[in-house]
């Protein structure tokens, strides 16, 4: 039986080269540290480091909301890892507006790019390899509160609900080419940025939503996402393709 570290098989992605966006905090730092543990070779890319990106992962400093950002992070993974056989876009975000009607064309243009531009940019710059090779496993990670769009983040919602949209064609494209594609959509978890979220919510809002525990009784956190990605990236997953798993301890039921 493979020796297990931190809920990972340890070698379950030996010789595998990886690329998670937003890497450097929260949940993507989560999903770098699990893809290491799992034994993969992981490039992490973001705007700036933090102390949360290990030691032993590859950073690259590249503004994905950019083309010439993403061009950068292909350019790395290119040089660094020699080739990408695991994409993982966890990059996302976006500051609460004044409503639909009050949201300007550049931040709706910002939020598109950073929450779904920037998964379609770099998926396209790594998919040929991918092809050629007959294999590959890209996760996008979308949001749970895709459904229950409001509208101070109708922006987010609605970039990220085109991003679940997006995967599940793209899934069908590749399934030929052996290139499997899902999505991972978080709910409540406890980051920095989450919290920050939150507090700007129930500021707006003022209904206690943001403070409602889930009903799994507790916040996510971002090894919980990870454990989710990691899944999704091994073998264990080898028949699931355009798969939408939502990680959110029950907070926006589904019909």
């Amino acid at each position: 039986m493979a020796a297990v570290e931190n809920g990972s098989e340890k070698h379950a992605l030996a010789g595998k080269r990886a690329v998670v966006t937003g890497g450097s905090r929260g949940i993507g730092a989560g999903v770098v540290r699990h893809l290491l543990d799992a034994g993969a070779e992981v490039l992490a890319a973001a705007r700036s480091a933090t102390p949360e990106v290990p030691e032993k992962a590859h950073f690259v400093a590249a503004d994905l909301r950019t083309r010439e950002g993403i061009d950068a992070v292909a350019a790395s993974a290119r040089e660094v890892l020699g080739g990408v056989d695991i994409v993982v876009h966890t990059a996302g975000g976006a500051r609460a507006q004044d409503g639909a009607t009050g949201t300007p064309d550049e931040v709706w243009q910002d939020t598109l790019d950073l929450n779904l531009l920037a998964a379609v940019r770099l998926d396209r710059l790594v998919i040929p390899e991918m092809r050629e090779r007959g294999s590959g496993a890209i996760v996008h990670v979308s949001s749970a509160a895709t459904p229950v769009p409001g509208p101070y983040f109708l922006h987010y919602t609605a970039a990220k609900a085109a991003l679940e949209n997006y995967s599940r064609g793209l899934a069908t494209e590749l399934a030929p080419s052996g290139i499997r594609v899902n999505t991972v959509s978080p709910g409540r978890t406890a980051t920095p940025g989450g919290e920050a979220t939150r507090e700007e919510w129930a500021r707006l809002y003022g209904d206690g939503t943001a403070t409602a525990i889930p009903p799994l009784g507790r916040d996510g956190t971002p090894d919980d996402l990870a454990q989710a990605v990691l899944f999704l990236v091994s073998d264990r997953a080898s028949w699931i393709t355009s798969a939408h798993l939502v990680v959110d301890g029950g907070e926006f039921p589904r019909a």
